[in-house]
């Protein structure tokens, strides 16, 4: 039966090969996404490996939190452009879902890294929600979570202001805009849990920062942070 499977799949592919979300290339057989080649070529940051990392600096003075990392640069080129596009603009949730499980990967075999007890996709407001059709950080926690066997909650920080563009807005404009777009419900279960909350970029950090100031008013939460990429 398994090789029955496996033939229609190869059928399948040979006239609808899945691209990789990062070259365009066929994949392979054993390639999940994105290729082998853009995997080995992704512009990591290491972040995870030292605490005084350009996102943790980031955001210093502005969140109490335990650790803040990202998995790679942002370029306005490249591979990791190419996949962030195809996972936000392009509905290839699967390319979200991977990019997750690398960096849980990564994170998991890093002595470094303190492993929380949840894990908070930042949320979309329903609006946008309905426009997209999924939220691409929620997807990015998935893969995450596949990996660590850490549980997803998306049902307790919620997007209730639906907030102007963030494009070529200060830092200071970026937070004003999103204060108040965050509130918390049902919030017994993260009493006392470590919570990493995690996005697709950090750019200004400003919606990381107004997610993470409501998540921070839960008794005794300890804060992570965690993106895929970073926009120096």
């Amino acid at each position: 039966m398994a090789a029955v499977q496996d033939y229609i799949e190869d059928f399948v592919a040979l006239f609808f090969p899945e691209l990789c979300a990062g070259c365009g290339a066929c994949l392979f057989k054993n390639e999940q996404h994105i290729c082998t080649n853009c995997i080995y070529h992704l512009p990591l940051t290491n972040f995870h490996r030292d605490p005084l990392n350009k996102a943790a600096r980031q955001l210093w003075g502005r969140l109490q939190f335990e650790q803040a990392s990202s998995y790679v640069y942002f370029r306005k080129d490249g591979r990791v452009r190419n996949i962030m596009h195809q996972l936000k603009y392009n509905k290839n949730t699967r390319a979200g879902f991977r990019m997750g499980q690398l960096y849980a990967y990564t994170l998991s075999g890093s002595g470094d890294w303190k492993m929380p007890d949840l894990i908070i996709p930042v949320p979309l407001h329903p609006s946008k929600l309905r426009k997209r059709g999924y939220n691409q950080s929620a997807h990015i926690a998935d893969g995450m979570a596949s990996v660590l066997d850490i549980p997803v909650i998306t049902d307790t920080l919620l997007r209730v202001k639906n907030t102007l563009t963030q494009t070529k807005r200060s830092r200071f404009a970026r937070y004003e805009n999103l204060r108040t777009a965050f509130i918390c419900r049902d919030t017994a279960r993260l009493i006392n849990k470590h919570v990493l909350l995690v996005d697709d970029v950090m750019t200004t950090g400003a919606t990381l920062e107004a997610a993470g100031t409501v998540l921070l008013e839960i008794p005794g939460l300890v804060l992570s942070i965690a993106t895929i990429a970073y926009t120096e």
